[in-house]
């Protein structure tokens, strides 16, 4: 039995002079978590190095809400290119050009041509914290373990 999909959170998007002729960020299938975002520009990333490339869109999203933008894995696979801060947030009263920070890790240069796609991103919830100060903290089993203390 399919549990009813909650209703979709409605990002406004305005379309920025270098975006013109670019599909909005979609979906690019029925259960894909992540919509496709594409490059607005063609540029070529230099092994070892690393750059915002521009996707074209600004984004109004709601109080609440927050975009991660995330690397696609075929990029990563094929090529070595990542972003990096991953995951990226957007956060909902930024209202500038959305960027892709990108790295190359690969073995080669990598062309980045208009319109393609070069990450994605994923709407999510936030839930705002209130830090409280304490003295003491309680005990756990693993204690101050750092990195690898678990075992891994």
């Amino acid at each position: 039995m399919n549990s009813p999909k909650p209703a979709a959170v409605e990002v406004r998007v305005k379309r920025l002079p270098n975006g013109a002729g670019l599909p909005l960020p979609d979906y690019a299938s029925k259960g894909a978590a992540g919509m496709d975002i594409c490059a607005a520009e063609s540029v070529t990333l230099r092994i070892g190095k690393r750059l915002a490339v521009a996707t074209g869109f600004a984004f109004a999203i709601p109080d609440g809400y927050e975009v991660q933008v995330r690397p696609r894995s075929g990029l990563a696979l094929k090529n070595g290119v990542t972003c990096l801060n991953t995951p990226g947030t957007i956060d909902s009263d930024y209202r500038g050009e959305v960027k892709v920070i990108l790295a190359n890790l690969g073995e080669d240069d990598f062309l980045i041509t208009k319109g393609d796609r070069i990450a994605q991103i994923v709407v999510a919830p936030v839930q705002h914290a209130r830090m409280v100060e304490v003295e003491e903290m309680e005990e756990t089993l693993r204690g101050a373990g750092g990195f690898g203390s678990t075992g891994a």
